[in-house]
């Protein structure tokens, strides 16, 4: 008989049954597509306003966590739910799959990858997207302001003052609010995501077209320019990415595939929204890197998928980080 302490290790192990559920589901679409799946869901849905949700360096930490004792030879469907987040985070992730699975990737968006998520997505050598599945731009941010439209603003300033020098106090009080290297910083910014996008659709999704780096140029023109998308928060489906030229497979063609990756979906939407979690990276052998909240739980090993556990343990505090100032440079987000 095992010990009080066994029993709950074991508890801990089995996860709740949201967990079960889930990997049931994870499990079902791996022996579909006979690849490495990896969920890489966040809750900002279900959670407004937490800290965390976004694309960061933490995930850098769950991505190792399960794809540790894969078999990378079987490539990776990567399933993306995400509001996007830090370029730099970003980059630093697209690289470590790269390096992991090279360009065998196939991004997977049930619902919304925007922005960063997008920008994973265009890793990729194939999206998969359902009629309901939406992207968005890749136009950075700062302090939540899209750096296309700090750009815009002031090249407008510049251009209304010089024709009509009575314009000054009307725009004074607009530009005060810019620190004195904040264009630069935006310029830079789209230029770096810019550049980042086109150099992984030329070494992966497009590397078998003849005009590869005119095409990937296009395709990030559409896919960054502000004036084009008019909002950061902008959904492109389906149609319009594939339109764009990036090569898109429509979920609904496949029935079997379509069932399976909306059965996981739906089961991630759950854990979301009734769970303290706020973000799940986990792959289809029940290896999992949860963030709850105020609490990261890594749960590995089988999974008992015939009767339901008992819930998740309740989270312990810790310290969350402080968002950064508007007014002041902050990291370049896609978000």
């Amino acid at each position: 008989m095992p010990s009080w302490h066994q029993l709950l290790e074991e508890i801990k192990v089995k996860g709740s049954t949201f967990d079960v559920v889930r990997r049931q589901y994870l499990a079902k679409l791996h022996r579909v597509t006979g690849r490495n799946v990896i969920i890489y869901y966040s809750g900002w849905l279900q959670k407004p306003g937490m800290r965390g949700v976004q694309v960061n360096d933490a995930d850098k930490n769950g991505f190792m966590t399960v794809i540790h004792g894969l078999d990378r030879s079987k490539g990776l469907d990567l399933l993306l739910h995400t509001p996007g987040g830090e370029t730099a985070a970003t980059e630093s992730l697209v690289d470590y799959l790269h390096s992991m699975f090279e360009t065998d990737i196939r991004a997977i968006v049930p619902q919304l990858a925007m922005s960063a998520g997008t920008m994973i997505a265009c890793a990729c050598k194939d999206i998969i997207m359902g009629k309901q599945s939406s992207l968005g731009p890749i136009d950075p941010q700062f302090g939540n302001l899209p750096a296309h439209g700090i750009v815009e603003e002031f090249k407008r300033a510049a251009d209304e003052i010089s024709r009509d020098p009575s314009k000054v106090p009307l725009w004074q009080p607009i530009i005060a609010r810019y620190h004195p290297t904040l264009i630069g910083e935006c310029e830079k910014a789209i230029q770096w995501s810019n550049d980042m996008v086109r150099e992984w659709l030329v070494r992966g999704m497009l590397a078998d077209h003849a005009d590869r780096d005119s095409k990937a140029a296009e395709i990030v023109s559409e896919l960054s320019d502000h004036a084009l998308t008019k909002s950061h928060a902008r959904h492109l489906s389906a149609a319009k990415c594939k339109a764009m030229g990036l090569n898109v497979f429509m979920l609904e063609d496949d029935r079997r595939l379509q069932d399976a990756v909306l059965s996981v979906h739906h089961a991630c939407v759950h854990t979301l929204s009734a769970t303290p979690a706020f973000k799940m990276i986990e792959n289809h052998k029940g290896v999992a890197f949860l963030q709850l909240a105020q609490q990261q739980l890594v749960l590995e090993g089988p999974v008992n998928t015939e009767q339901p556990a008992a819930p998740l343990p309740a989270p312990s505090p810790t310290p969350p980080a402080t968002p950064p100032a508007p007014e002041e440079a902050a990291p370049h987000k896609n978000s």
